[in-house]
């Protein structure tokens, strides 16, 4: 019997009719970042359980959104998807999301790199490695792991909007600001629910220093990026994040307590931008009130074991926020545990993440030199713990401001003043080197 074939032409070994509508739409959430993917791929594993990709597709969605429970559901997601028979695409998903769940991130990028060069129209394969490229700071791969890809795409193929999404994102981190904004808004024309590429604009226009444009393009528009989205957090915090730059300080407290600390749920990703929002709104003195403490409550379950350094230094700042000492040196004994485990997040740790938590705590504690000495050797090379642009400008922010406060002047004038260069217009560098002069 020839297998069923997927909407850009794979075989999908053992699915049914039933299984395969499922598929689709799983893969249509999953793109556009939509929905509940996890409730469609069970679907089609219930009508189809000896269907090997829909095992690895739910390996891949337990895997890419960095929960710790989720890494014993993607590893027998990968141990049932093994053991069936599966066509050699099909064998080379599991074998780099089991290379993932077991914290070999670079391995598992390398491993997806040669199935998209393979099997360039697999669009779940771009969208893992993609992903996995974010998480390992990788932004040339970003870049280019979509680019190799896009000739054997076209309008129209289903799920081409999500290609031209990921590539805005990766031209976004390699600095081609104007084509990333036009792919990022072509895809947006083909697809109004991709939010991926709604992201990947508004990351176009922060990196450019055009708070009042980013507004514009979020604001108007948030009734086809947030309902239903699991991004829709992170685009609320962008728009938070360009009305702070503008010092609308009341509309990011709004912001925060409607839409992205509302949800009160456990989600690391969630967590990163409202732990990242009430940082840089303190870095500017300004009170926020009561909210870290509910936010180190959701942090706490989270972070029994260090898995990756990116989300270590964001349950940091809520604890330190939060005056959360024990928890505190919790995280701190978890990495220590994890750097002995020599896995990917060991060297993630090395890199970067060991000190940027650690100089959180300092910088909460007061101690604004020690903060400075652990910071500047790291500034330059913190892509290596993940994230974007604008997420680890936290760690240049507090690094400017603990030299402020510290009593640094020379190196405060100096970071000061490189900001000034890239963001003329900006307020808060202005204020920042107003600041650096007093001394």
């Amino acid at each position: 019997m020839n297998p069923l074939h997927d909407a850009t032409g794979h075989a999908l070994t053992g699915a049914t009719p039933a299984a395969l509508d499922a598929w689709e739409q799983a893969a249509h959430e999953l793109r556009c970042l939509v929905g509940d993917p996890a409730a469609s791929i069970e679907r089609a594993l219930e009508a189809a359980p000896e269907m090997p990709m829909a095992h690895a597709f739910k390996a891949w969605l337990y895997l890419l959104g960095t929960e710790p429970e989720g890494l014993p559901v993607a590893r027998a997601a990968c141990e049932a998807g093994a053991a069936l028979p599966a066509s050699e695409r099909e064998r080379m998903h599991l074998h780099a999301a089991a290379l993932l769940a077991q914290g070999r991130w670079h391995e598992a990028a390398r491993a997806l790199e040669d199935l998209s060069l393979q099997y360039p129209r697999d669009a779940l394969a771009l969208q893992a490695g993609h992903q996995v490229d974010f998480f390992t700071g990788d932004s040339r791969m970003l870049r280019d792991r979509v680019a190799r890809a896009l000739p054997a795409w076209d309008a129209s193929m289903p799920g081409y909007h999500a290609v031209l999404g990921m590539h805005a994102f990766g031209l976004e981190e390699t600095g081609d600001y104007v084509q990333a904004e036009a792919q990022g808004r072509r895809a947006v024309e083909l697809e109004s629910r991709d939010s991926w590429a709604w992201h990947a604009v508004a990351h176009t226009l922060e990196m450019r220093n055009r708070p009042a444009d980013g507004i514009a393009w979020l604001e108007p528009n948030s009734a086809s990026w947030a309902p239903g989205s699991f991004l829709g957090v992170h685009n609320w915090w962008h728009l938070a994040l360009f009305h702070l730059e503008l010092d609308h300080h009341d509309e990011v407290l709004r912001l925060y307590d409607e839409a992205i600390a509302g949800s009160g749920l456990p989600q690391v990703l969630d967590l990163i931008d409202a732990s990242a929002m009430l940082w840089r709104l303190q870095l500017r003195g300004l009170d926020v009130g009561a909210r870290w403490q509910p936010l180190a409550d959701r942090w706490a379950p989270l972070v029994q074991a260090s898995r990756y350094a990116f989300n270590d230094l964001h349950a940091m700042l809520a604890f330190t926020g939060a005056g959360r000492r024990a928890e505190q040196q919790r995280l701190l004994e978890a990495q220590a545990a994890a750097l002995e485990t020599g896995d990917d997040n060991a060297g993630f740790i090395r890199d970067v993440g060991g000190a940027a938590t650690r100089a959180v705590m300092a910088y909460g504690n007061g101690d604004y030199a020690p903060c400075v000495a652990l910071l500047r050797p790291i500034r330059h090379r913190a892509h290596r713990f993940g994230g974007s642009h604008a997420q680890r400008d936290l760690l240049d922010l507090t690094l400017i401001e603990a030299a402020l406060r510290g009593g640094d002047q020379a190196l405060a004038r100096g970071l000061t003043a490189e900001r000034l260069a890239v963001r003329p217009a900006s307020a808060l560098a202005q204020r920042l080197v107003r600041r650096s002069g007093e001394g």
